[in-house]
């Protein structure tokens, strides 16, 4: 199987390619358009502002590819959002594969959420495995409130989608790359989609 692991300079690519690695599955990090297309899944990692993001994937080209891609896609954190039409950080405009505004927590809240809270409401074949209430490993300031393509909510002051779906496009909020078993599982389950 081709895993293709995007690196368009705003990816925690190393954490998650350790991760395959464990789970006995080699990644290809790049940014060519064509090893992307050719490959059997991709994943679409992101850590970091979400227009400075934007503008790397557009200055890489790379925000006409990934919309157009017919293989099963996996969004980790700042990827996810991206894969959204807008975000409040940096009035970023998405690849807008998803029809979600991502917002920013209230002030009320200590911001970033970081560390570990717990997934429930769990939907599709993302989530074999997976016991309601799992721990998941959390870093952001940004959410994507609850909404059609929800699969997973996450508590924190509000309910929000910790995970989506549409189509051939998975995204998830947490880092499974950072949550121990249950994060390996579930990378584990979007590789057998």
């Amino acid at each position: 199987m081709k895993i293709a692991l995007i690196d368009y300079g705003a990816g925690n690519v190393q954490s998650v390619l350790f991760a395959l690695e464990r789970l006995g599955y080699q990644a290809t990090v790049t940014d060519d358009p064509n090893t992307i297309k050719k490959a059997d899944k991709v994943i679409f990692p992101g850590v970091g502002e979400a227009s400075s993001a934007m503008q790397m994937i557009h200055n890489k080209k790379l925000d006409t590819i990934i919309p157009a891609l017919t293989q099963p896609v996996l969004g980790i954190c700042l990827g996810m959002q991206l894969l959204c039409s807008s975000s409040e950080e940096g009035n970023a405009k998405g690849l807008g594969i998803f029809d979600i505004q991502i917002k920013r927590f209230s002030n009320q809240l200590k911001v970033p959420q970081m560390g570990w809270n717990t997934i429930t409401n769990l939907k599709t074949e993302l989530f074999k495995g997976i016991n309601e209430e799992e721990y998941m490993y959390l870093v952001h300031s940004y959410y994507a409130p609850v909404n059609t393509y929800c699969i997973a909510t996450t508590n924190y002051g509000i309910n929000y989608a910790t995970a989506i779906q549409k189509d051939n496009f998975y995204g998830v909020q947490f880092h499974p790359e950072k949550s121990g078993k249950a994060g390996e599982q579930i990378l584990f389950n979007f590789l057998t989609i």
